[in-house]
């Protein structure tokens, strides 16, 4: 059975912010230098855990 995680609207902004934090870059930094392919390994999960975030965000309208 597959296992289905519930976050808030909230739960999903703080930790899209926590991991641009984690990084230390704004959105829009990592969002040129993943166009650029110029991120390390844990950059790029956190630029893909975003875009993913960003997906359930939009849905969540």
């Amino acid at each position: 059975m597959p296992t289905v995680i519930h976050k808030t609207r909230d739960e999903l902004e703080a930790q899209r912010e926590e991991l641009l934090a984690r990084v230390n870059m704004s959105y829009e930094t990592l969002a040129e230098r993943a166009a650029m392919y110029s991120l390390s390994m844990e950059e790029l999960d956190v630029w893909h855990t975003i875009e993913g975030l960003d997906y359930l965000l939009k849905g969540d309208c």
